[in-house]
């Protein structure tokens, strides 16, 4: 065996040594002993030879356990600064940049879907139309509602500044100065509407009953319109005596003859206006028209 290994490498041995000093082969076989070890273990080895086990394919497959779940290492200096870059002949290998951290997509707030709209097989929500064969709605035009009727208009007295309004569709188309009653028979308050009109009515007495036909000395002056009824009587005093009304009383808005008391609380209860004022009051107002007395 020395014979022929000494024989194999005795070439390799002369192509090591040096011009005038032949490398020995004792001596180169010292130096090159790990090198010959490692070419000839493959030869040494037969193919038939079986392979050592690994201390891991010996145990039987059912003694085999699970591999255990190590925890990372804690946060220290090394995974601060990173891997250990690799280089190739001295140069770094530059590291590919690491994403930069994002936040988690959050829909909140009437922006985002709801789950029930993004779950699989949802159908998607569509508005309600109005049906095709549905004419559209339409504000009534001033044709086809016409002029203006009674329950449109409405008569607003206010006692205290002694002021008559006539409303047409909630506005103020007309206003006129009026007396009202005097203390002790003063015009009543509240909501009424307009009972009857007449034209060249004949007064009569509240307490002597006497009558005064249609003229300029009639006391309703040319039109009567009246709003308020009750048989409740009267009694008290008009400035000149006492005067006590049996039965039943009535209210009304009527022209006069005496211009100057127009603006003052002088009637028994009544409303008196000049007399072309009620002739306009008689032509806006019909049976039935609202008549609001504020205190």
């Amino acid at each position: 065996m020395q014979g022929e290994l000494g024989h194999r490498f005795r070439p390799l041995a002369e192509s090591f040594s040096l011009p005038g000093r032949p490398l020995g082969l004792c001596r180169f076989r010292l130096h090159l002993a790990p090198l010959l070890l490692i070419w000839l273990l493959p030869s040494l080895t037969s193919p038939g030879q079986a392979q050592p086990l690994s201390p891991a394919s010996a145990l039987p497959e059912q003694a085999a356990t699970p591999a255990l779940q190590v925890a990372p290492p804690p946060l220290g200096a090394a995974a601060l600064l990173g891997p250990e870059p690799l280089s190739i002949g001295g140069d770094p290998i530059p590291a590919a940049p690491s994403p930069l951290p994002m936040a988690p997509a959050v829909l909140e707030g009437p922006s985002g879907p709801s789950p029930a709209a993004t779950a699989p097989g949802a159908r998607p929500t569509v508005a309600p139309t109005a049906s095709p064969s549905a004419p559209p709605a339409t504000a009534p035009s001033a044709a086809a509602t016409g002029p203006a009727t009674p329950l449109d208009r409405a008569v607003i007295l206010d006692r205290q500044r002694r002021l008559l309004s006539l409303m047409e569709n909630g506005r103020v188309v007309r206003r006129f100065p009026v007396a009202v009653g005097m203390p002790g028979w003063e015009t009543p308050v509240g909501r009424f509407q307009v009972l009857n009109k007449t034209e060249n009515p004949v007064w009569e007495h509240p307490e002597k009953g006497t009558h005064t036909p249609a003229g300029p000395a009639n006391p309703l002056g040319s039109r009567w319109i009246g709003f308020h009824q009750d048989c409740l009587g009267r009694r008290g005093w008009d400035g000149e005596h006492m005067l006590d009304v049996k039965g039943c009383v009535v209210a009304g808005f009527h022209g006069t003859p005496h211009r100057w008391t127009v603006g003052q609380a002088l009637s028994h209860g009544c409303v008196r206006l000049y007399e072309e004022h009620v002739r306009q009051v008689f032509d806006f107002v019909s049976i039935g028209t609202p008549v609001t007395v504020l205190p």
